[in-house]
């Protein structure tokens, strides 16, 4: 038998390397098209593969990757956790996974979530770009948080509110009070400093009241169109005067400044809230600056503040002072929270927002310990411009009068000292406690009654009711309203009348005795 013939190997040696060179290709293929990216990092930490996934999250060409080390291309890499985790995985052998967080050289955020895979050469780092969903993640947080604050501070808003009403009855007795006994008092009476000392208090109180107001939005407020430029250098030298001379202000207004809508002394008092804020955190003095721009916010900065995407007008107060940690920095704008122990009344910063979210616009804080802090305020910027109202002029002191007023007032001390100035202006007053109260008085009363002064919030029945069910026995009555909040509120609230007018407590004499007047007289 023949011998059989030796087989032919099926492939020469270079036969195999060429298929061995198409399995890398197809290998490197793969890995070029996953949406993850795929890098591997010698035991010296010298990028030695990158797909292009990988490359385009670097940010950076590939050549400049490949052979160089990651400490050479990011400096500084070694001190964070993504660089333990992937030491470890490199010295122990171990897989690992987490989310990191960093920012590019140019300042953007990134996320990636990385898992570390130990290979013969090293380590496989493989990324995915979480970058848009911890984004979105973020501000649906800061919409649950905006909302929450928002729901809180209407809470105490309206607590405040509640707390004003009240206060303005105890100040209507003793601002009354004491502005009758000075009117009796001879100007040398021993005993007129001192009344004249309670009621300098008495005004302090209403001040403080208003702030109450302003922050919990149950303040009127008259908007114009005002140039913040013109605002800040009206009242420079008081702001000046605040800091003090160890304080260095200056003012980097930017013209042409668009216009704002909003209340000229409300401005003001925003400014000067926010320089008494910063006084006191630079008690061994340093640098406070106030700019203006105007400025654009896109859809992002815009959600930081609260406010939708457009045009505005901004406001920046900066100071050198000793700043805010974040847990304080996040409670700031809540009434009665202050860092000044007993000095402080906790209202000021809350001011500040109740009046910049009244103008409809939004507030920015950025604070660290030590490093001082910046305000910025954005208000929306005025579509028309409208005439800015003049002051109105001195009045004369009213007249006397003969009419008969109803007066309803369920505070037993405000109902006494209204009583008791009106009748010494002339008047006839019949008083009662409540809405039940003064329709049987009306029903009793056999002749004219010219006027009703009614408190907004009665028992049981409402100024708004009582007018309702007087008008029918007495159409033509003139209503006087008085409420501890004001007229826009009383607005909201749905309580005037037609023709009818509100006054805000707490009250005067002169005051309460000339729009008594002013009403009476007024055309039907």
């Amino acid at each position: 038998m023949g011998e059989r013939p030796t087989s032919e190997p099926s492939g020469s040696d270079e036969s195999r390397d060429s298929q061995v060179l198409t399995r890398a290709e197809i290998a490197d293929g793969v890995l070029q098209a996953l949406l993850e990216g795929c890098q591997v990092i010698a035991e010296d930490y010298t990028y030695v593969y990158l797909n292009e996934t990988a490359v385009a999250h670097a940010r950076m060409p590939r050549e400049e990757l490949l052979g160089r080390t990651m400490m050479e291309c990011f400096p500084g890499i070694e001190s964070t956790e993504m660089f333990s985790r992937l030491e470890r995985c490199m010295k122990e052998r171990v897989s690992e996974r987490m989310e990191n967080e960093f920012s590019y050289p140019d300042g953007d955020p990134g996320w990636f979530e990385l898992s570390f895979v130990p290979v013969p050469v090293g380590v496989c780092v493989l990324s995915i770009d979480i970058t848009a969903r911890k984004q979105a993640e973020r501000r649906l947080r800061r919409s649950d948080e905006q909302l929450r604050h928002a729901q809180k501070m209407e809470a105490v808003g309206r607590l405040a509110g509640g707390l004003a009403h009240d206060l303005n009855n105890i100040l209507t007795v003793v601002l009354s009070y004491t502005e009758l006994m000075l009117e009796q008092l001879e100007t040398e009476h021993p005993l007129r400093p001192d009344i004249q000392e309670v009621s300098k208090a008495g005004k302090r109180g209403a001040e403080l009241i208003g702030q109450l107001l302003s922050f919990s939005r149950h303040r009127g407020e008259q908007h114009d169109v005002l140039d913040l430029n013109r605002c800040v250098s009206d009242v420079e030298s008081m702001l000046r005067r605040m800091l003090g001379a160890q304080v260095e202000f200056s003012f980097l207004p930017t013209e042409p400044l668009e216009r704002i809508c909003a209340d000229r002394s409300q401005i003001e008092q925003v400014l000067a809230n926010l320089v008494v804020n910063a006084h006191e955190a630079m008690p061994r003095g340093g640098m406070l600056t106030i700019e203006t721009l105007n400025a654009t916010l896109d859809d992002e900065s815009a959600a930081l503040v609260g406010l939708t995407a457009g045009e505005y007008v901004m406001l920046v107060v900066t100071d050198t002072g000793a700043g805010m940690d974040k847990a304080t920095v996040s409670r700031i704008f809540e009434p009665f929270f202050t860092t000044k122990g007993v000095r402080g009344t906790g209202l000021g910063l809350s001011t500040v927002f109740g009046i910049v979210q009244q103008s409809g616009g939004g507030i920015w804080v950025y604070s660290e310990p030590d490093a001082g802090t910046t305000f910025r305020i954005y208000f929306p910027r005025a579509e028309a411009q409208v005439s800015v109202r003049p002051r109105p002029a001195s009045l004369p002191p009213p007249r006397p009068g003969t009419e008969t007023i109803l007066l309803v007032e369920d505070d037993d001390q405000v109902r006494e000292v209204a009583a008791a100035i009106l009748r010494r202006s002339g008047y006839t007053v019949l008083a009662a406690e409540d809405g039940g109260a003064a329709i049987l008085t009306s029903e009793r009363h056999v002749g004219a009654i010219d006027l009703l002064l009614t408190d907004v919030i009665l028992p049981k029945m409402s100024g708004a009711e009582l007018v309702e069910r007087l008008a029918a026995d007495r159409p033509g009555l003139r209503v006087l309203f008085m409420s501890g909040f004001t007229d826009r509120a009383a607005y909201l609230h749905n309580i005037l009348a037609a023709k009818a007018v509100c006054m805000q407590k707490p009250l005067t004499p002169k005051a309460l005795a000339r729009r008594v007047r002013q009403v009476l007289d007024a055309k039907a």
